[in-house]
C-alpha cells in the first residue's frame, strides 16, 4: 500500500511540474511583457530565481530607458548573486552603479560587488586574483562611501583578505628559501617587505632576504660579486636597525664579518691584478 501511495505522490509531483514547466514556456514566448514583469517578481519573491533571472534578462533592453529599468536590473543581478554566480553577479552590481548612480541601492551594489569577489576568493594556496580584486573594491567602496554604516564590516574583511594574501606571500617567500633559488627569494622577500611592512614576520623575512643576498653573493662568478657583497652589507645595516635584539642578530654579524672580508679579498686581487 505504501509502494502504491509513493508511486501516486511520484506521478503528481511529475504532473504538476510539467504542467510548471509548460507555462513557464508559454510565458516566455509571449509577447506580453506586462505579464513577464509581473511574473519576473513573483519568481523572486518565492526563491525561483533561475526562472525570475530568464524573465529579467529578456526585459532589460525592452524597458531599457524607462523608469523600470533601474528595477528590473536590480532583480536580475540579485538573481545571479542568490544562484551564487558571484563572477557574474559583480559585473552587473558594477554596472548597476555606473548606469545608476543616483539610486537608492547605488552603495548597496558598489557594496555587493566587492562581497562577490570576497566570497569567490579562494583558500591562500591558491590564485589570488579575486582576493587582490576583492581588496581593490572594498577599499574604493570605503573611499566613496565614507559615512556608510558598512565601513566596520569593509575594514573587517580586508583585515581577512590582508591576512590571506601576507600568508600566500610568506609560502612562496619560503618555497624560494628552501630550494635554494636565491635570486627569487631575494625578490619575494623583497615585495613581502613592501606589502606586509606591519607584519609579524617582517623580522625573520628581514634575515632570509639578508641569507639569500649572501648566498648569492657567496657564489657569485667574480664580475658581479662586488655589488652583490654590497647589497649583502646593505640588507644587513637595515636589520640591525630595525631588530637590534633579535635573536638572529648573532647569526647577521657572522654574515656580515664574512661579506667584509670577501670584499677586502676581491679589493685587494682587483689592486693587484692593476
Amino acid at each position: 500500500m505504501k509502494i502504491k501511495s509513493f508511486k501516486y505522490f511520484i506521478l503528481i509531483a511529475t504532473s504538476v511540474f510539467a504542467i510548471s514547466c509548460s507555462k513557464f514556456d508559454k510565458l516566455v514566448k509571449s509577447s506580453d511583457y506586462e505579464l513577464k514583469y509581473k511574473k519576473a517578481k513573483e519568481y523572486y519573491d518565492k526563491g525561483n530565481y533561475l526562472n525570475a533571472m530568464t524573465l529579467y534578462e529578456e526585459l532589460i533592453p525592452v524597458y531599457k530607458g524607462t523608469e523600470r529599468a533601474e528595477e528590473i536590473y536590480y532583480y536580475y543581478a540579485y538573481c545571479n548573486y542568490n544562484m551564487g554566480d558571484y563572477g557574474l553577479a559583480a559585473y552587473h552590481f558594477k554596472m548597476y552603479t555606473r548606469n545608476f548612480p543616483k539610486s537608492p541601492h547605488t552603495e548597496e551594489c558598489a557594496f555587493l560587488n566587492a562581497n562577490c569577489y570576497y566570497l569567490n576568493s579562494p583558500k591562500y594556496t591558491l590564485d589570488q586574483e579575486d582576493t587582490k580584486t576583492a581588496v581593490f573594491e572594498f577599499q574604493e567602496f570605503v573611499n566613496t562611501y565614507q559615512e556608510s554604516y558598512r565601513l566596520d564590516s569593509c575594514n573587517k574583511i580586508m583585515d581577512e583578505l590582508r591576512g590571506k594574501l601576507e600568508k600566500k606571500a610568506y609560502e612562496i617567500t619560503k618555497q624560494y628559501y628552501f630550494i635554494e633559488d636565491w635570486k627569487a627569494s631575494i625578490a619575494e622577500s623583497g615585495n613581502f617587505l613592501k606589502d606586509f611592512q606591519n607584519s609579524s614576520r617582517c623580522e625573520e623575512i628581514h634575515f632570509i632576504n639578508l641569507r639569500s643576498n649572501y648566498l648569492l653573493s657567496k657564489n657569485s662568478i667574480e664580475k658581479k660579486k662586488e655589488e652583490r657583497l654590497d647589497n649583502t652589507i646593505e640588507s644587513y645595516l637595515k636589520f640591525i636597525d630595525l631588530y637590534p635584539q633579535s635573536k638572529r642578530l648573532g647569526d647577521a654579524d657572522d654574515i656580515y664579518t664574512i661579506c667584509k672580508k670577501l670584499k677586502d679579498e676581491l679589493n685587494n686581487s682587483q689592486k693587484n691584478g692593476l
